[in-house]
């Protein structure tokens, strides 16, 4: 029986469980990675995290745009 706080069969054990549209799963498959030291910005590729792409310039772990 419900009791109104989200937990019974309707509510499905409450709110906040979705993925959202924020973060770098929403970037989609383009645009860039960039260099958090230097700048340099290197184009996304896809099924690449920028995390794993080091910057050519200085070495650096590169972050998504």
């Amino acid at each position: 029986m419900p009791r109104g706080d989200g937990t019974g069969p309707i509510g499905g054990g409450g709110r906040g469980r979705g993925m959202g549209r924020g973060g770098p799963q929403a970037a989609g498959p383009g645009g860039f990675c960039v260099c958090p030291a230097c700048g340099e910005r290197v184009p996304h590729q896809r099924g690449v995290p920028c995390t794993g792409v080091r910057c050519p310039k200085c070495g650096q772990a590169m972050a998504r745009q």
